[in-house]
């Protein structure tokens, strides 16, 4: 199977975004990719029906036909933690039903671009944590690093966990989420110091756009 596993330092830094330039970067390059979110919470209403954004956004940045429940297993309505959401739904979140579909994804296109919910950990029910579906999936891990106040600490943490699991870390994103930081520079240049893997792209903050990779790289050779 060949692709990446998005995981993030913490929710809401970006996972979505990334997936999706990535996504639109390798199909723009000939690549045929498609996304898929296993697990998402949280639904939104439009004209009455639930309309899950980040599972939207995926399917909007690679336009890859395929069944809906292979792109997205589980999806529950309210914007809780997953493991949450699915006792309250009745429903085990099982992990064979996933890999079976990241299978079947990956035996119609090129590469499959796997993204997580919320960070390494969330927990996902009796079969274990977003951290064992990665190894599970055996896809190499792409990390995205909100940069923000607390980041370098947020991803030396999640990187140390990523290997301690056993699992490949391809890389890590920067990912420009606060426009105000105060020297972002500065902390990119530690992260770059310290994080065991290269930095693979940079994505600047751009408000309500669905954003653009700068590829290092580092990155562009995991791409080939």
């Amino acid at each position: 199977m060949n692709g990446w596993f998005v995981t993030g330092t913490d929710t809401n830094v970006g996972k979505t975004r990334v997936a999706g330039a990535l996504l639109r970067y390798l199909n723009a390059s000939g690549v045929r990719a498609v996304g898929m979110k296993p697990v998402a919470s949280g639904a939104e209403y439009r004209h009455g029906m639930p309309f899950w954004q980040d599972v939207e956004a995926l399917r909007a940045a690679d336009r890859f036909e395929c069944q809906p429940d292979l792109r997205n297993p589980y999806r529950f309505e309210p914007a809780i933690a997953p493991h949450i959401a699915a006792e309250q739904a009745a429903v085990q979140i099982d992990f064979r039903r996933i890999r079976q579909a990241c299978t079947d994804l990956a035996n119609q296109a090129d590469r499959v671009v796997v993204e997580g919910a919320g960070g390494w950990y969330v927990p996902l029910g009796a079969d274990g944590s977003m951290a064992t579906l990665a190894r599970q999936l055996d896809l190499p891990v792409i990390l995205v690093v909100g940069i923000r106040l607390g980041c370098i600490n947020h991803a030396l943490l999640t990187a140390t966990a990523i290997l301690a699991d056993g699992c490949r870390l391809a890389g890590w994103i920067a990912n420009r989420i606060d426009p105000d930081m105060a020297v972002p520079q500065d902390n990119l240049a530690t992260l770059c110091q310290l994080m065991p893997a290269p930095r693979l792209a940079d994505m600047a903050w751009q408000l309500d756009q669905p954003g653009e990779l700068s590829f290092l790289p580092a990155g562009l050779e995991i791409l080939r």
